[in-house]
C-alpha cells in the first residue's frame, strides 16, 4: 500500500460527509440504533462498532486504519498516552507468575511500569543489555511471555537486532513487543521484521504540532482484539474524537517533517563533533556510531534526536550551557515543530551527580523544523558561554 494513499486517502469515505476534504470531529459520546436487535449486536461487539465513545468513535475509525497501514499491521489501538500504549497491553497479556525479558534502560515510565507496578500482580522483569543477542537466550525462562525492545533507546540509542530477537521469541512462543518512538513507522517497520506488537508515541512525530498526547499499538488483528476486549476497554484510555483529528492532521505532512528533522540533524551532530568544547556526539546514523551497520541495516532514516556531552563536563557546566540557549527550549518529549534541549541531570540534585557516570554528561537535543543555521548560532553562542 503506497504511504500517499495511506496519509491522504486510506479510510476517508469523503461522500459520506458531505466530500470534505478533512475528515469530520464526531464529538458524540454516544450513538443510537433503530432497532434493539441493532443495539443488541453492538452491545456485544464493540470493537467494530460505533456503540459509546469509550471504544471505537468513526473520526478515530479513520486513524486506526492509517496507523495499521502504516506499520504493515493488521489493527491498531489508540491510547490516550504512549505509556498507556505499553502498560495496557502487559495487563492484558500477561498473568501472575509470568516472566518478561526487558532491555536496559527503556522509557522512564516503562522502568517504572516493569520495576513498581507490574510486580504487584506478580509478574517480574529481567533487564538485559540488549545489544548482545545472545543475552536473550540466557535471560529467557520457562515463564517468559514476553520480550521487550525499544530500539533504539531514546537518550544512549543503543540498538537490538530486530530480525533475531522477533526470531527467537517465535521459536519459544514468546510474544514479542517493541517501542518504535525514536523511528516512527517511517522510518523503521518492526512488524515486517517479525514483531509482534509495536507500540509508539503518536506525542511525537505523528501528532507533531506539540499539541496533542496519544499512544499507538499496532499488531495482529487477533492480539488487538484481545486487548480490545479485556483491559482497553475496562481501563478506559481512549483519545477523544478532538484528539484523534489532530493526529490524522499531523500524518499528513509526517513524511517532510521527518525528512527536514532527519536532513538537519546530521548537518548539526556533524558541526558539533568538531566543536573544541564536545566530548561526543551519540546520534545512529553519525560516524563513529558503535552500531550503525545494524542502524542502517534496520533503520531507513534516523529521528532528529541525539545526544551530546561537554568536555570536563560537571553538574554546573552542563546547567550553565542549557540555560544559555536562547532559541532551543528547555523541555521534554520531542517530534514537534520545535527543538528542545533535555539535560540528564534534569532528573537528579547535583548531590546525586557523579562525574564518572558517562549517562548523567548527556545533554539530550531534538531538533525541529527551525534552520539549521539558526540553531548551531544558538549552540555556538552558549558554548562560547562555559
Amino acid at each position: 500500500m503506497e504511504l500517499s494513499f495511506i496519509l491522504n486517502e486510506l479510510g476517508e469515505e469523503r461522500e459520506n460527509y458531505f466530500n470534505a476534504v478533512s475528515p469530520p470531529i464526531i464529538q458524540s459520546s454516544n450513538f443510537t440504533f433503530n432497532t434493539v436487535t441493532a443495539l443488541r449486536q453492538a452491545m456485544a461487539d464493540e470493537f467494530d462498532t460505533n456503540l459509546y465513545s469509550r471504544g471505537q468513535n468513526p473520526t478515530l475509525s479513520i486513524l486506526r486504519k492509517k496507523l495499521a497501514a502504516l506499520d504493515g499491521a493488521d489493527d491498531a489501538l489508540i491510547f490516550s498516552s504512549g505509556i498507556g500504549a505499553i502498560s495496557v497491553p502487559l495487563l492484558a497479556l500477561l498473568k501472575s507468575g509470568d516472566h518478561i525479558v526487558a532491555v536496559e534502560s527503556p522509557y522512564s515510565w516503562t522502568i517504572k511500569l516493569f520495576k513498581e507496578l507490574l510486580p504487584k500482580f506478580g509478574i517480574n522483569t529481567t533487564f538485559i543489555d540488549g545489544t548482545v543477542y545472545e543475552n536473550f537466550e540466557t535471560a529467557v525462562t520457562p515463564q517468559t511471555r514476553l520480550i521487550f525492545l525499544e530500539s533504539p533507546n531514546t537518550f544512549s540509542y543503543e540498538l537490538q537486532d530486530i530480525k533475531k530477537v522477533a526470531a527467537f521469541a517465535r521459536s519459544r512462543g514468546i510474544i514479542s513487543m517493541i517501542d518504535n518512538s525514536y523511528c516512527s513507522p517511517i522510518y523503521q517497520q518492526p512488524i515486517n521484521m517479525g514483531i509482534d506488537l509495536v507500540a509508539q508515541s503518536a506525542t511525537k512525530y505523528i501528532g507533531g504540532h506539540s499539541d496533542v498526547v496519544a499512544g499507538v499499538l499496532t499488531g495482529s488483528k487477533e492480539l488487538i482484539r484481545h486487548i480490545f476486549d479485556h483491559e482497553f476497554m475496562n481501563l478506559g484510555p481512549a483519545i477523544s474524537p478532538h484528539s484523534a483529528w489532530l493526529l490524522l492532521r499531523g500524518l499528513r505532512t509526517l513524511p517532510l517533517r521527518l525528512q527536514r528533522s532527519f536532513e538537519s540533524t546530521g548537518i548539526i551532530t556533524q558541526w558539533l563533533q568538531n566543536q573544541e568544547h564536545i566530548q561526543q556526539v551519540i546520534w545512529p546514523f553519525s560516524a563513529g556510531f558503535k552500531q550503525t551497520q545494524l542502524a542502517h541495516e534496520q533503520m531507513q532514516g534516523c529521528g532528529g534526536l541525539f545526544s551530546f556531552s561537554l568536555k570536563n563536563s560537571s553538574f554546573k557546566k552542563i546547567e550553565a550551557f542549557c540555560n544559555n540557549l536562547q532559541h532551543i527550549l528547555l523541555a521534554v518529549s520531542w517530534g514537534g515543530h520545535e527543538s528542545l534541549i533535555l539535560p540528564s541531570i534534569a532528573s537528579i540534585s547535583e548531590q546525586e551527580y557523579e562525574a564518572t557516570d558517562e549517562r548523567l554528561q548527556l545533554i539530550r537535543m531534538y531538533v525541529g523544523l527551525e534552520d539549521t543555521e539558526y540553531l548551531i548560532q544558538d549552540l555556538k553562542q552558549a558554548l562560547a558561554k562555559i
